[in-house]
């Protein structure tokens, strides 16, 4: 999703459009053109958190119509002391609400649930299993990424020495917990506070209790089926950001913690084509090329941009790594089925200020 400063996150609902238009511009240019007046999404969601991984017309229409000219990204210097993941991801996927329905256990020993009719829950499971096995070159592009004091605010690239967005290890994947919170139902249009609340609760639900245990921890909350998680329908397709951003809908979230990164995943397959089913893949095998995608695009930004906009963006866009790549195929760096050690999954680019260009694979940099 991108990011801005905090008066242009205020400004009118126009000028967010002119930013959002920005977003699909990873396929070009030269000089920067006008943009055009501001589409009904982006005027709905004026101040979303941070921002927002757009939905599949709006980043088209946005690449179309709209150039600028570098992309490259820069380090914004940090949000208290935190700029990147610069330890081992541990990821927490939280199915928020009752409306899951009945929980289960497959043969891999995912969690399954009777309302999740395109089984968006155990792949997601599976998929953060996989990052950084099998050899997948798909996390070294967010290697590159630094933060830390030896890494001056405005830096595009990182000096010697400094701590990097490391490569998974240990070859278990990043996923470090499952809890289906079924106490209650999910609200049907839940808040972005209210999805900070409900990551907070998981925190304590985990027992990271500190800000020492938070520091490289990620809250990846899943909303049901036929749930509309801060009015995502029609609008965009999943966001992410941290407990401290006043510009949340409700309010940015009290931590007794530590600062906390999180996720509003919704159940985008209720999208359809407009968050990415079948965007790669033809028929049942590409039902849930969005949700993989919108998955690995929040968190690629999660560990290069924890605390945002303390970590990499584009300062004249706001686009982070991932939104710079955002819905691209057919070119190089665009969406493509990632190999893993433990099954494929499809995942888009992320941008790469070594190689000036999108990368869906990358050699890790130390």
């Amino acid at each position: 999703m991108f990011h801005g400063s905090s008066q242009r996150r205020r400004v009118a609902a126009a000028v967010v459009g002119s930013s959002l238009l920005a977003l699909g511009s990873a396929v070009a240019t030269d000089t920067a053109s006008a943009a055009p007046a501001a589409s009904a999404s982006a005027a709905a969601h004026a101040n979303r958190g941070h921002g927002y991984m757009p939905d599949v017309a709006d980043a088209q229409a946005a690449r179309a119509a709209t150039r600028h000219g570098s992309k490259t990204l820069s380090y914004g210097g940090g949000i208290d002391g935190i700029g990147v993941m610069d330890g081992q991801p541990q990821v927490y996927l939280v199915f928020y609400g009752n409306q899951w329905g009945t929980q289960g256990t497959d043969s891999k020993g995912n969690l399954t649930f009777g309302n999740d009719p395109d089984a968006g829950a155990p792949t997601a499971q599976m998929m953060f299993k996989g990052i950084g096995t099998g050899g997948e070159q798909w996390s070294g592009t967010m290697t590159q990424y630094c933060d830390g004091p030896l890494v001056a605010k405005g830096a595009t690239s990182c000096p010697s020495g400094a701590a990097h967005v490391p490569y998974p290890s240990g070859g278990a994947g990043v996923l470090a917990g499952v809890w289906y919170d079924n106490s209650a139902a999910s609200p049907q249009t839940a808040s972005g506070h209210q999805l900070g609340t409900e990551a907070l609760a998981a925190a304590h639900h985990f027992g990271n209790t500190t800000a020492a245990s938070n520091r490289h921890a990620y809250y990846v909350i899943l909303s049901p089926h036929g749930t509309n998680p801060d009015s995502y329908q029609g609008a965009y397709c999943a966001w992410h950001d941290y407990n401290g951003d006043s510009t949340l809908t409700g309010g940015a979230v009290t931590s007794d913690v530590g600062d906390f990164a999180f996720s509003n995943q919704p159940y985008n397959m209720d999208s359809g084509a407009g968050c990415g089913v079948n965007f790669l893949n033809s028929g049942s095998t590409g039902t849930l090329d969005g949700w993989t995608m919108t998955l690995g695009h929040e968190y690629s930004e999660t560990i290069t941009d924890q605390n945002p906009p303390g970590g990499w963006t584009n300062t004249s866009s706001g686009q982070e790594n991932a939104d710079e790549c955002a819905w691209l195929k057919g070119v190089t760096g665009g969406a493509g089925n990632v190999p893993m050690g433990n099954g494929t999954y499809t995942e888009q680019g992320s941008w790469s200020n070594d190689t000036n260009s999108c990368a869906l694979t990358h050699a890790t940099v130390s």
